[in-house]
């Protein structure tokens, strides 16, 4: 098998597609299926089933997709040592989407101006997925909600981030979950952490948190919110960066849940030329509470 190969198959399997997976790539579709062809009769195996329209795994192909991004995260550490430890080759970082949203721009530029030879690409998900990504070795790093004590993961802060719960306007003050127990509660999709912390919230008080209704994106909550359907939780930086931000009445937490860090993980042993350049740059101008600075060593 040829990397390219591996890189192909590796699109495909989590694009679900073979036409997404040849936008992503730049290439066209039929070269890919071609590719595909190609290593299923190298291999001796189906390495994809097809299921309404999209394309599964078989178990062949799990298989094969835990070994492809250990090879190629190889390839590209390979790479970068031979080359004096410059940073070079693929490099996918997942993100929250709100600290995709407010942080990772400015990140992004100056990484792309001081290492034009990575091919970076950014995938945003909520915290739970982006570390499935990390543990299967689909993402190289991933700025999550933290820290994390998971042994097999190291990581460094990035920011912190004030936590609000926003109501319709004319909502009264919201003192503890039993001001606004019953309601609706708009969030993203139950592995997104931020929700995890909402539910902690109304559970410490035993108060039942409403029906929560999934919505992905920050805009269509506050959209929801602003109509009077019911309350949803994001963070300060998010709420400032949104269009109708002043249509909302805004209530902080109370401790332990006012707050949250955001960290950067990556597996151990995984620290390669791409990555430190990575933690560089995001240490310069990083500013977080010294106690969560020594939460992982």
């Amino acid at each position: 098998m040829e990397f390219s190969q591996l890189r192909i198959f590796q699109a495909v399997a989590e694009e679900g597609s073979i036409t997404r997976a040849a936008e992503r790539l730049h290439r066209v579709p039929s070269n890919l299926s071609t590719r595909l062809k190609q290593m299923e009769e190298q291999l001796g195996v189906e390495l994809f089933v097809r299921e309404r329209q999209r394309l599964q795994l078989s178990p062949a192909g799990k298989v094969l997709l835990d070994y492809s991004a250990r090879l190629l995260a190889l390839h590209d550490e390979a790479h970068g040592a031979v080359q004096g430890g410059q940073p070079a080759g693929d490099f996918v970082l997942g993100s929250m989407y709100s600290t995709a949203a407010i942080h990772l721009p400015k990140l992004l530029a100056r990484y792309h101006k001081a290492y034009p030879m990575v091919n970076l690409q950014v995938q945003s998900a909520p915290s739970g997925e982006l570390l499935e990504g990390l543990i299967t070795g689909r993402l190289d790093a991933a700025l999550v909600d933290g820290p994390l004590a998971l042994a097999t993961l190291d990581g460094v802060p990035l920011c912190e981030e004030r936590l609000l719960l926003i109501c319709e306007a004319d909502h009264p003050p919201v003192r503890g979950p039993q001001d606004v127990a019953g309601r609706s509660v708009f969030t993203f999709r139950r592995s997104c952490s931020y929700r995890a912390r909402l539910e902690a919230w109304f559970s410490h008080d035993r108060v039942a948190m409403g029906r929560a209704i999934e919505i992905e994106s920050y805009q269509g909550m506050l959209a929801c919110v602003i109509a009077g359907s019911g309350v949803a939780l994001m963070s300060e930086s998010m709420l400032d960066s949104l269009p109708g931000k002043d249509s909302v009445s805004i209530h902080p937490l109370a401790e332990p849940f006012a707050s949250a860090t955001t960290w950067l993980m990556w597996r151990k042993g995984m620290l390669g030329a791409n990555l430190n350049a990575w933690i560089d740059l995001q240490q310069e101008g990083n500013v977080v509470p010294e106690a969560d600075r020594r939460a992982i060593a």
